[in-house]
């Protein structure tokens, strides 16, 4: 590019005035059964010539031998890899995925620009973490267009770099991944078995990061617990931003699902819903897989989906059977739904909320329970069965008079009857 017009006149002069600069270009295809693709391209009028793109998907077996723009060649553009099915809109956020979704909003929005930079999402597997960050890929193509995304698998990384290495052309490798704006590596925790692809990944992580481009790396684990990763990488990892996603709570559960047969146009009932949010507590990936195969089911067996189908498909997913419900699991829910401490229940406090919590589970756990009032008492320090009858008694009149009461107490109602189911 910087020299064309020097080619040219020093041809012109030792040549004629006729004389013309040609160029041959060779792309490999990556079928070695076939002959590499060449294509003349005349040197005259290369003033007027534009950029206009040409289709090069990124795949292990198709190198880009040349990443630059040469005058006359198109200029290349990068498949970015990315699912469109990923976006925002079908990741539910709940507390569980709150930061990093939000973490993820804001750097598809000001890509290179925001202090989360790497951003790392991290968390075991099934929660989410290449949806989030191919969505965060996808959000940024629809706002940005002539932005370069591009997401890879570690692993996919690795055979590219080897395949480079054999041929020689590590430097082209590393240019290649230096051209990107957005540069997404799903499960960077394979890296800890590939030394030469960490050094190579290091020389890319630098430049992008030095350039104002966007890293966002995904990990079953935080950088902290990487093992095998080189310490500089792990350094620079630490630089932004390391988001988690947890297990989905029950609430996020049920709003996934609801979800999931609101978008495939699919119809339940809610107790089936409630059911199946209850039990598969595990990651989002088991949840909807459980919804797959009872319309499975449903389907191929003509049936209509109910609580007795819901309970014959989940034995394939987790362990069911009728439980019995004790005093303390009755505790722990309460102290779960009211973010309460299990020892203040215990206590002799008179804090409202922790009063009200103890209240509702001698209630729950009369009701529950075949446990007489004197041993519910015992669960709770000591109190005998007159403090029982009292508690019980005021949570039936509070629930007459309170409706944010009533629908709280109703809902631990639910909650104990699925975990009895």
């Amino acid at each position: 590019e910087h020299y064309v017009n020097l080619l040219a006149k020093t041809l012109r002069r030792v040549l004629g005035k006729d004389a013309q600069l040609e160029y041959r270009i060779m792309v490999d295809s990556g079928n070695h059964s076939n002959k590499p693709l060449t294509m003349d391209v005349p040197a005259h009028g290369y003033k007027t010539y534009s950029n206009n793109e040409m289709d090069f998907p990124l795949i292990i077996h198709n190198p880009v031998k040349n990443p630059f723009v040469i005058p006359g060649l198109k200029k290349m553009q990068i498949d970015s890899q990315l699912n469109p099915i990923y976006t925002f809109d079908n990741f539910i956020e709940g507390d569980s995925n709150r930061v990093a979704r939000r973490a993820g909003k804001t750097v598809a929005e000001k890509p290179g620009s925001s202090s989360f930079n790497p951003l790392v999402i991290y968390g075991s597997v099934g929660l989410g973490k290449t949806h989030l960050a191919q969505a965060i890929g996808n959000e940024t193509k629809r706002m940005m267009p002539n932005k370069v995304v591009l997401y890879v698998s570690s692993e996919k990384f690795i055979n590219q770099f080897q395949d480079h290495s054999r041929n020689n052309a590590i430097n082209d490798f590393i240019h290649f991944y230096q051209l990107v704006d957005v540069l997404i590596i799903d499960d960077v925790q394979f890296f800890n078995r590939a030394e030469k692809s960490q050094d190579a990944f290091f020389a890319i992580f630098n430049h992008l990061h030095q350039s104002g481009k966007q890293l966002i790396l995904s990990s079953d684990k935080p950088p902290k617990d990487l093992e095998g990763v080189q310490e500089r990488l792990l350094s620079r990892f630490r630089w932004g931003l390391s988001a988690d996603l947890q297990i989905p709570d029950y609430e996020t559960r049920i709003e996934i699902l609801e979800r999931k047969m609101k978008n495939d146009g699919l119809d339940m009932p809610r107790e089936v819903v409630k059911y199946l949010a209850y039990n598969i507590n595990s990651n989002v990936r088991e949840l909807e897989g459980a919804l797959i195969s009872l319309l499975a089911q449903s389907s191929l067996n003509k049936r209509e989906i109910d609580l007795d189908l819901a309970k014959r498909v989940l034995r394939n997913f987790v362990k069911t059977s009728s439980k019995e419900i004790t005093i303390e699991t009755i505790q722990k829910m309460v102290c779960e739904y009211f973010d309460v401490p299990y020892d203040k229940l215990l206590q002799k406090t008179r804090k409202r909320e922790i009063v009200q919590a103890r209240q509702i589970t001698m209630y729950l756990a009369k009701a529950f329970t075949k446990n007489s009032l004197k041993t519910i008492g015992e669960h709770f320090g000591g109190r005998d069965h007159t403090t029982v009858i009292h508690s019980c008694q005021t949570v039936k009149d509070l629930m007459d008079t309170d409706s944010t009461f009533r629908e709280s107490v109703v809902e631990l109602q639910q909650k104990v009857q699925l975990a009895a189911m």
